[in-house]
């Protein structure tokens, strides 16, 4: 699903979206405002790039980040409620992940991109291991898994 469909489908549900990224660093926000008309849709989006962002910004509690790191399912998830929460948006996505060259690790490689995707009612999760693909192509990949979430939330 491409970021035209989405607005269609946040336009004919009268749903406002919000975005907290990580590391995609606003693809998906760029994505959606890339299209004209999608001010409609579109109230805001946070960068949370530091742990300290995700911590000020959105409300994920620093021992939360602490214990599980901030690329986890956990961390992804506040990450999607902090930005309902601190938004007038009815659907919220979130990524966390490590798109490398560096930083990975054997538990938590190249490559592992946790989303989540709220609303006031539901919150869905995703993890994908896309492995080294280079920075570029995992950030890429992230966005259309990003995309595809919001299309679910909305349906």
């Amino acid at each position: 699903m491409n970021a035209e469909q989405i607005i269609a489908l946040l336009r004919a549900k009268a749903w406002r979206l919000a975005t907290a990224e990580s590391c995609t660093g606003g693809l998906v926000a760029a994505a959606i405002t890339d299209i004209a008309g999608s001010s409609d849709v579109f109230d805001r989006g946070f960068v949370t790039y530091s742990n300290m962002a995700k911590t000020e910004m959105l409300g994920v509690p620093a021992s939360v980040i602490e214990s599980h790191g901030a690329v986890s399912a956990i961390v992804a998830g506040m990450m999607a409620k902090g930005a309902l929460a601190h938004s007038k948006a009815q659907v919220a996505v979130a990524i966390t992940g490590i798109a490398g060259p560096g930083g990975g690790s054997k538990l938590k490689p190249v490559g592992l991109v946790h989303f989540a995707c709220a609303t006031h009612h539901d919150t869905l999760y995703v993890e994908h291991r896309f492995g080294d693909l280079g920075r570029a192509a995992i950030r890429r990949e992230a966005v259309k898994q990003a995309l595809a979430m919001i299309a679910q939330a909305c349906g």
